[in-house]
């Protein structure tokens, strides 16, 4: 009876002592990585790394300080086939197990950047280079030949094929995203943003998906308040009806490649096909990407007789119906 007790008092004592050890491995997951440091960690977890390694790569960082706990923990939560590759930032106040759950869920680094309506290609290009995102030559040589939708059907003139199809929206991108899969999320998303009732409005206009976007990127680079818009979209399918030159001052900026501010006659008598002084009907394609207000503004357009428009210096258009009104409008509003 006595051996009997003596055996059951150390069993009791090793439970004990076991379930102390694993309480105080619990308490030390469960607290945050660092106490001191206030920065982010990112680390790269390679394709077919074992969870032996990545702890190994984690307590390298200063991420863990104990390999074991971490290969329990993976165990016990069932993770051990479940880590992924990718990029990840830890911040100081997670702990192990918020840690592996990211690894398991895949939960990498994501960046996030703005497009703004009116962009042209090469300006995302650059933008995108200028946060670090991808590399503009890269992405710009992506984007020449770039066609995955038949609606875009690309006049052979233009310079990137998919001018006009990047969706302007703010965009959570993973990091290390390849300047391809970038282009395809962006045109995708315009895809996916032109929904099949805009397409319904477009044919009732008897207008291609393509026309829409040449011409909300003419609305997108003239207008300057919400409410000119459609009506600016009115003026020029107006004078696409009477066949009228659309005398886009924004297809000049475009075929110039840079902003200025006043634009000559002999501006206006550069040959190219984006011409619209000299070239009747629509451009080659959009000379920017256009945002959904300029979008619908063409789909929705202002029933109006206006063939005419010039804006103020605080930006505000000012619409004629003929072009003796339209001159004595351009002398009001340059006083």
């Amino acid at each position: 009876m006595q051996l009997s007790n003596s055996l059951m008092t150390k069993s009791i004592l090793a439970v004990a002592v076991i379930s102390f050890f694993i309480a105080g491995l619990l308490y030390g997951a469960a607290q945050p990585i660092s106490f001191t440091s206030s920065e982010p960690v990112t680390i790269i977890i390679k394709q077919g790394m074992s969870a032996n390694e990545i702890a190994a790569l984690l307590r390298q960082q200063g991420l863990i300080k104990n390999t074991t706990l971490f290969r329990m923990y993976v165990h016990w939560s069932g993770f051990s086939n479940s880590l992924q590759a990718g990029e990840y930032t830890f911040t100081p106040d997670m702990n192990m197990p918020k840690m592996i759950t990211m690894l398991a869920k895949g939960e990498v680094s994501y960046s996030q950047i703005t497009i703004p309506e009116g962009l042209t290609i090469e300006q995302i290009a650059a933008l995108l280079e200028s946060k670090q995102i991808a590399n503009a030559a890269k992405f710009k040589a992506a984007a020449k030949d770039y066609q995955p939708f038949a609606y875009i059907d690309a006049d052979t003139r233009v310079g990137y094929k998919p001018e006009g199809f990047l969706f302007p929206d703010t965009y959570r991108v993973p990091r290390g995203i390849k300047e391809e899969e970038l282009l395809q999320f962006m045109v995708s998303e315009f895809d996916r943003n032109f929904t099949p009732q805009m397409r319904e409005k477009a044919k009732k206009q008897g207008l291609t998906i393509r026309e829409v976007m040449i011409l909300a990127s003419l609305v997108e680079k003239e207008a300057r308040i919400e409410k000119d818009r459609p009506v600016i979209a009115g003026v020029f399918l107006n004078r696409i009806r009477q066949a009228m030159p659309l005398q886009s001052c924004a297809t000049i900026q475009y075929l110039l490649g840079y902003p200025k501010a006043e634009l000559t006659i002999k501006d206006t008598e550069i040959p190219s096909p984006y011409n619209t002084y000299l070239n009747m009907g629509l451009p080659p394609g959009p000379i920017a990407n256009a945002g959904t207000a300029s979008i619908m503004a063409v789909l929705e357009p202002a029933l109006t007789d206006y063939l005419y428009f010039v804006a103020d210096n605080e930006g505000v258009h000012h619409f004629s119906k003929t072009y003796d009104e339209h001159l004595i409008t351009i002398e009001q509003v340059s006083q």
